[in-house]
């Protein structure tokens, strides 16, 4: 892939960072505004930086998409930051940080989806572009320009039904998860639900396993522990975040037993357990087009070049099943994806110069 601008500084010292917080603070909303609302639609003036909520592998293509994004479409430049460590009050360190350096638009996964609306408007009253990428905030409110994000509950159900029809229509199923406090996962246990209530009662579910996605040890022991104590009556398992898969799939092909595993996203070890039949299937997200999309959207909107129809517009950045029949061939469709979404926000989401 085409690299465009190396990331740029991680965090500044404490001292510099309390005068960058009183340098935004004092930033006038007209001035930055009236440079986005009044420019001359040139993207090469934008550096967006595309911001996660702390280190995961689901975060990696962001950096090289948002790259191809830049040299694509000739912006200023993108960098790729996950330095936060899953803190609020160091996101919003770094985000300053980052606009202390000149990056002037903002594709970011919000820590805390109930605070993360607080420095979406922060950064729109000084006037930069701001895209709430891969979450949504909570509630019925995005004081970002727009959200692209999967949808996770129909990312959900879709696993869900995989799962379900694994299981040949019955039996016990278990929802490993990730963060219980996170819109998202309240959103993923909604769409699991949802599915297991269509089979009216032929499908048992346990209780959700969340708080299991910090790391790949912590899942491990979750799924195994739970082999150990009921592995006998579970004959199916779906996962809904990233570090779950990866174990169960590892862990039931380890163990022998008969339970049927559909995965989330696309790690090795995940496409390798659908090649081999040890894991049924699995929904993979979108990373690459967020980052790509975003980043395009993000520069329009900071240049001038476009703006936004209906501010907080939410957008599904598409999932997808993957089973033995289109493992090898399933990046064409999410590649093909990021390209209708594209054209919806250029022909329809925004209006443009």
């Amino acid at each position: 892939m085409t690299r465009g601008t190396a990331v740029r500084g991680l965090l500044v010292a404490a001292s510099a960072i309390a005068l960058v917080v009183s340098l935004a603070a004092c930033t006038s909303k007209s001035d930055n505004a009236a440079s986005a609302d009044e420019g001359d639609g040139d993207l090469s003036t934008v550096q967006v930086a595309l911001v996660s909520g702390g280190s995961h592998p689901y975060f990696q293509p962001w950096k090289e998409w948002g790259e191809k994004a830049a040299a694509d479409f000739g912006l200023g430049g993108t960098t790729f930051n996950e330095t936060a460590e899953w803190d609020q009050a160091k996101q919003n360190e770094v985000v300053n940080s980052l606009a202390a350096q000149g990056y002037n638009a903002f594709g970011i996964f919000g820590v805390s989806p109930t605070d993360i609306n607080t420095t979406f408007k922060k950064l729109k009253d000084q006037g930069f572009a701001v895209g709430s990428i891969a979450s949504c905030p909570a509630g019925d409110v995005n004081e970002a320009d727009f959200c692209l994000s999967t949808d996770t509950e129909v990312a959900a159900y879709k696993a869900a039904q995989a799962a379900i029809e694994a299981m040949g229509g019955t039996g016990t199923l278990v929802h490993l998860t990730g963060n219980n406090v996170d819109a998202n996962t309240q959103r993923r246990i909604k769409g699991v639900e949802k599915a297991v209530e269509e089979t009216g009662g032929a499908v048992t579910l346990l209780p959700p396993v969340t708080d299991i996605d910090k790391d790949l040890s912590t899942a491990q022991k979750a799924v195994a522990d739970l082999l150990a104590a009921k592995g006998t009556e579970i004959n199916g398992f779906v996962s809904t975040a990233y570090n779950p898969a990866v174990a169960s799939a590892s862990l039931v092909k380890e163990s022998g037993l008969p339970i049927k595993v559909v995965a989330i996203d696309d790690d090795q070890v995940i496409l390798d357990g659908i090649k081999d039949g040890s894991v049924s299937a699995t929904v993979v997200q979108n990373p690459g087009g967020q980052a790509y999309v975003g980043s395009w959207v993000l520069a329009s909107l900071q240049s001038g070049a476009c703006t936004v129809n209906d501010p907080g517009v939410i957008v599904d950045s598409g999932s997808f099943i993957v089973d033995q029949a289109n493992v090898d061939t399933y990046d064409d469709e999410r590649q093909a994806e990021s390209d209708k979404i594209l054209k919806q926000f250029q022909d329809e989401l925004l209006t443009c110069k």
